[in-house]
C-alpha cells in the first residue's frame, strides 16, 4: 500500500490530474476479521462536492474514513494533493452528549492541530473560531452546552469545528441525517460554498435530494464501486433498483 502527498517519490501508481484531489485504485479496507472495501477504484475532484451513496453496509463509512487517516488501508494506492491534513467531521452519534463542553469548547479543538491541546490559543486562532461560529450561524450559542443543543445545533457546532482547521478537504459521515429541512438545507448551501471557495468537500448520505445537488456521486454497493459520476448520471432508477435489490 503506498499513502503519497503532494509530491511522491516515483511509483507505478497513476499520478493525480490537474482536476483530482485524490485518486485511489484497489483499495481495500476494513476491521479485523471483516473486510469491507473490495478493490475500490475511483477519485475525488478537487474544489467540489462529492457524494458518497449506498446502502447501509457498503462502505461509505468505510471510504470516507480511509479517506480522513482514521482506517488504513490493507492493500491498494492512496494518492492526494495539499498539504494539510483532512478535517473529518463523524457522525453525530459519535460525539458523546455527555462531555462537558461548551460549543466554542467544541469548536477551538479544531485548532489543536496547529497548537497542541495544551498551548495557549492565539488572537488568530480566536478569530478563526468567531468565523466558524458565525459562518454556521451558531455565535449566540457559543456558551451552551454540546448536550443541550438540538440535532441541528450540534451537527453545526461538529462541522464548525471542522471549518477551523482551515483544511481544503473537508470530509462529513451523515452531515444531515435526522435534521429538519431548514437545518439540512442550513448545512447544504454552507457546503456549496465552500467549495465555490476552493474546499474539496466529500459527505457520505442516504439523502437522495442531498446526493442530487452535489457535483459528483461515487455509488457504492457490498464494498464496491457500482458507478461514478455526474448525479444526474450515477443515480438513475435503474441503477438504485440494482443496488437497492441486492441486498
Amino acid at each position: 500500500m503506498k499513502i503519497m502527498f503532494k509530491e511522491p517519490p516515483p511509483s507505478p501508481a497513476p499520478s493525480l490530474g490537474p482536476a483530482a484531489r485524490i485518486r485511489f485504485s484497489e483499495l481495500c479496507a476494513g476491521y479485523p476479521g471483516r473486510p469491507v472495501l473490495r478493490h475500490v477504484t475511483g477519485e475525488i475532484p478537487e474544489s467540489a462536492t462529492t457524494v458518497l451513496v449506498g446502502p447501509n453496509g457498503s462502505g461509505k463509512s468505510t471510504l470516507l474514513g480511509v479517506l480522513a487517516g482514521v482506517i488504513k488501508p490493507t492493500s491498494g494506492d492512496l494518492l492526494r494533493t495539499g498539504g494539510r491534513p483532512p478535517a473529518f467531521v463523524p457522525q453525530r452519534g459519535a460525539v458523546g452528549d455527555t462531555l462537558p463542553l461548551t460549543v466554542r469548547q467544541t469548536v477551538e479543538m479544531g485548532r489543536w492541530g496547529e497548537r497542541g491541546p495544551w498551548r495557549r490559543l492565539t488572537a488568530r486562532d480566536h478569530a478563526t473560531v468567531d468565523t466558524a461560529l458565525g459562518r454556521l450561524g451558531i455565535g449566540d450559542l457559543a456558551s451552551r452546552q454540546l448536550g443541550e443543543l438540538s440535532g441541528g445545533q450540534r451537527q453545526r457546532a461538529l462541522i464548525a469545528q471542522g471549518l477551523a482547521q482551515e483544511s481544503d478537504l473537508l470530509l462529513l459521515d451523515e452531515p444531515t441525517t435526522g435534521l429538519d429541512p431548514e437545518a439540512r438545507e442550513r448545512i447544504g448551501a454552507l457546503l456549496t460554498a465552500l467549495a465555490a471557495d476552493g474546499v474539496t468537500v466529500v459527505q457520505a448520505t442516504h439523502d437522495l435530494e442531498v446526493a442530487r445537488a452535489a457535483d459528483a456521486c461515487l455509488l457504492l454497493q457490498d464494498g464496491h464501486l457500482a458507478e461514478q459520476g455526474r448525479p444526474e448520471q450515477v443515480l438513475t432508477t435503474s441503477a438504485l433498483t440494482r443496488v437497492w435489490q441486492a441486498l
